[in-house]
């Protein structure tokens, strides 16, 4: 485990690689950021755009997925205000028990702020029975829903033939996933490669779900359906020389988001939510973060701060403070309500954990205490 010499980011992030000079990726395109000329980008976006603009009889110009969150919310207000185009926003309906009344709240400020949003909603003992499974199988809960995220933009884009689709940054530039990189720095298209993705179409879900019909909001449109049907994704963070974490929930909030506030549960100390504003629709997400710093090394902090050092917002040496400190963050009550949902024991929880605990990097101890190998900006 080596860590990147300006960030916080560690090599232990699924398909990244390091510069010679060990620098992330993230931090090299951030370089080259300085170079840009914002004002051509805006042109070559516009110049993307014309052939998608309003035509006779055309409701909507694109698609944006949304979860009422600070990204979606940004990029909702920015496409209708700034670039004059009339989007169809898509949202993935969470079941009763895992959504949050704040996520309710920032869907229905989308829809008092004028746009039109579809709900896709899964069928819920569906979704239920793939959660377990993904937890128990590859300690990942969120394997499935996040195969419904990303999967109902595309589908619904086929479904009404709206054949561009927005998105928000671009992970293969801003986080590291190389293998998402499509043919320029906004080419979305091979969104398909995303590690989130890979094994999108596997066997795991048929051996879950009786009924074949249930599969189908899992499921990503494959390449042939998107050349079929001229589906075009574009990362619009690109475009946007202050896209940031920051940027954008500040941008969102002065049109009425609802962040985290000043309740214990919403604290850094059981979220590892710097600035209070992601994920706002549901909390176990949380819980995830913490199943992946068991298993890369890294959480949602390291994300944070990494990206806070190169917009030159604190020192490396805070960032790594705040990191120990804060990175594994986790509610006992997210915990709970979760393992409650899924039908397990918090104990069994923590059994399914250290079972696929990243032995490189952590120590466990006979009472189940779990203690770091490595240290942070330095590595193993």
């Amino acid at each position: 485990m080596k860590y990147c010499i300006r960030c916080v980011q560690p090599d232990t992030r699924p398909n990244t690689k390091f510069s010679p000079e060990g620098i992330c990726p993230a931090c090299a395109y951030y370089d080259e950021l300085k170079k840009v000329d914002w004002q051509e980008r805006y042109e070559i976006l516009q110049s993307e755009l014309a052939q998608y603009r309003s035509q006779p009889n055309q409701m909507f110009d694109c698609i944006i997925g949304v979860s009422g969150g600070k990204d979606s919310t940004r990029q909702a207000l920015w496409v209708r205000d700034k670039l004059k185009l009339k989007p169809l926003l898509v949202s993935l309906s969470y079941p009763p028990e895992q959504i949050t009344n704040r996520g309710t709240d920032n869907i229905s400020n989308l829809i008092e702020l004028g746009f039109d949003v579809i709900i896709s909603a899964p069928a819920p003992q569906t979704w239920r029975n793939l959660m377990r499974e993904s937890f128990l199988k590859f300690t990942n809960w969120a394997k499935s829903t996040e195969l419904a995220l990303f999967s109902s933009v595309p589908q619904m884009a086929i479904r009404y033939k709206i054949p561009l689709i927005l998105w928000g940054e671009n992970p293969g530039l801003q986080l590291g996933d190389m293998k998402s990189l499509g043919k320029n720095g906004y080419d979305g298209n091979n969104l398909r490669h995303l590690n989130t993705l890979s094994g999108a179409q596997s066997d795991w879900m048929n051996g879950v779900v009786a009924n074949e019909q249930n599969l189908i909001p899992y499921i990503y449109p494959s390449e042939k359906e998107f050349i079929a049907n001229n589906i075009k994704i574009i990362y619009l963070g690109w475009f946007l020389g202050d896209w940031s974490h920051k940027n954008n929930s500040a941008y969102s909030v002065l049109s009425g988001l609802d962040i985290r506030g000043d309740d214990k549960l919403d604290s850094v100390e059981n979220t590892g939510d710097l600035h209070r504003s992601t994920s706002l629709d549901e909390n176990w997400v949380t819980l995830n973060q913490l199943i992946k710093y068991y298993k890369f090394g890294f959480g949602r902090v390291t994300d944070y701060l990494s990206e806070d050092i190169r917009l030159g917002r604190l020192s490396r040496n805070d960032a790594i403070e705040l990191v120990n400190r804060y990175d594994s963050s986790c509610s006992e009550e997210f915990i709970h309500t979760f393992t409650d949902y899924i039908g397990i024991s918090v104990q069994d929880f923590w059994k399914v954990i250290h079972s696929s605990l990243n032995k490189d990097l952590f120590d466990i101890n006979h009472n189940g205490v779990i203690t770091s190998k490595f240290i942070v900006g330095v590595g193993l």
